[in-house]
C-alpha cells in the first residue's frame, strides 16, 4: 500500500513539475526569424502530422525530419536559410512528437510505420520525390525512406545519423563503446522514464542537451519551446515509444542496403551519441556518396553551425552534378 502511495505522489509530482504554458512557437520563430511560416495539419498513413512549412510553393521540395528529443523547431535556422534560397521547405512533427498525433501502442511506432508517414506526407503534398534530409532519429527514418523508396528521393542529406548497416560494422569497434548509450536501454522501462524525464521540470532531458552541446548552443527560450513540445498530450510518452518500438520490433534492411540516390553525410565529429567511425562506415553503402567532416561540432551541429549545415543542404540540393 505505501509504495502505491509513493508511486502516486511520484507521478502527481513529476506531472505537475513539467506542466507548461502554452507557446506560440510558429508565431514567434517567424517573427524572430523574419520568415512567413504556414502551420497545418496533413493527414495521410492513418495518422494527423502537424507540419510546418516556408519558402515559395512552387520551390523544389525540401522535407526535413527531425530526431529525439526535439520536433519541427531543430529545423528552424535551416528552414529560413533554404526559404530564402527558393526552396519550398516542408518540416513536419513527426509521429507522437509535439502537436501531431500519438497513438498510444508501442507497435504504433514500428520504424515501417513512421517511414510510411512520410510517404504519404510527401503524397498528399502532390509530390512525385523530394529532396530529403534527416537529423538523429529523423535520419534513421529518412536513411531507410530512401533504401526502400529510392524514387522518392532526389537527393538525400544527412547530419550525424548512421547508416542502420554502419551499426552492424562498428559492433566489434571499440571506439563504438565509447558513446552515450545508457538512455536507450533507461528507455525501455515501463512508465519511470516518463516520470523521469519530467521531474525538476525537465531537468534530465534539458541536462542532457546542454550538457553534450557548446555552451550556449541552447537558450531558457530555446528550452522552453522545447519543454512545451515534450508536454503536449504527454508526447514524452510517445517520443520515447519510438526506442521502446525498435527493440522490440527491430526493423530489417531491404536487399542490400545500398543507398543509390545522391547522398551527402555531414557529420559532427564531437558527437556524445555516435563514435565518429560510424561516418565513414555509412558512406561507404552509398553508390553516390560524400562526407563532410566537421571537426568543431557535435551531434546538435543543426545548432551549433546553422550556416554552414543549410550551405551545405542549398549547395548539394542546387547542384546538378550527382554526388562522387
Amino acid at each position: 500500500m505505501v509504495p502505491a502511495v509513493l508511486l502516486m505522489l511520484l507521478v502527481g509530482a513529476a506531472y505537475r513539475s513539467g506542466r507548461q504554458e502554452p507557446i506560440d512557437v510558429v508565431a514567434e520563430t517567424a517573427k524572430r526569424l523574419g520568415v512567413a511560416l504556414e502551420s497545418r495539419t496533413v493527414v495521410g498513413n492513418g495518422v494527423l502530422l502537424h507540419v510546418v512549412e516556408a519558402g515559395p510553393k512552387d520551390g523544389p521540395p525540401v522535407v526535413l525530419l527531425h530526431g529525439y528529443p526535439e520536433f519541427w523547431w531543430g529545423w528552424n535556422q535551416q528552414i529560413a536559410r533554404l526559404a530564402r534560397a527558393g526552396f519550398h521547405v516542408i518540416a513536419p512533427d513527426q509521429r507522437g512528437y509535439d502537436a501531431s498525433d500519438k497513438p498510444k501502442d508501442i507497435e504504433d511506432y514500428r520504424v515501417d510505420l513512421l517511414v510510411g508517414d512520410i510517404i504519404a506526407l510527401i503524397l498528399h503534398l502532390r509530390y512525385e520525390s523530394v529532396y530529403l534530409a534527416g537529423h538523429d532519429w529523423g535520419g534513421a527514418i529518412a536513411w531507410r525512406l530512401a533504401i526502400n523508396y529510392p524514387e522518392r528521393v532526389r537527393k538525400l542529406v544527412m547530419f550525424n545519423a548512421p547508416h542502420p548497416l554502419a551499426w552492424l560494422d562498428a559492433q566489434n569497434d571499440a571506439a563504438s563503446e565509447k558513446a552515450i548509450s545508457w538512455f536507450r536501454t533507461f528507455f525501455q522501462l515501463p512508465w519511470l522514464p516518463e516520470i523521469g524525464t519530467r521531474m525538476a521540470n525537465w531537468r534530465l532531458v534539458e541536462k542532457n542537451l546542454r550538457d553534450t552541446s557548446r555552451p550556449g548552443t541552447f537558450s531558457d527560450r530555446d528550452m522552453a519551446y522545447y519543454k512545451y513540445a515534450w508536454d503536449r498530450d504527454g508526447a514524452m510518452h510517445s517520443m520515447i515509444n519510438w526506442y521502446r518500438a525498435a527493440f522490440r520490433y527491430p526493423p530489417t534492411i531491404a536487399g542490400s542496403g545500398v543507398v543509390e540516390v545522391p547522398t551527402r553525410l555531414v557529420w559532427g565529429m564531437q558527437d556524445r551519441f555516435f563514435p565518429s567511425n560510424l561516418a565513414a562506415l555509412s558512406i561507404r553503402h552509398c553508390t553516390h556518396g560524400t562526407l563532410v567532416e566537421v571537426p568543431n561540432a557535435g551531434h546538435w551541429l543543426l545548432h551549433e553551425e546553422p550556416d554552414l549545415t543549410s550551405q551545405q543542404m542549398i549547395d548539394f540540393f542546387s547542384s546538378q552534378a550527382p554526388a562522387s
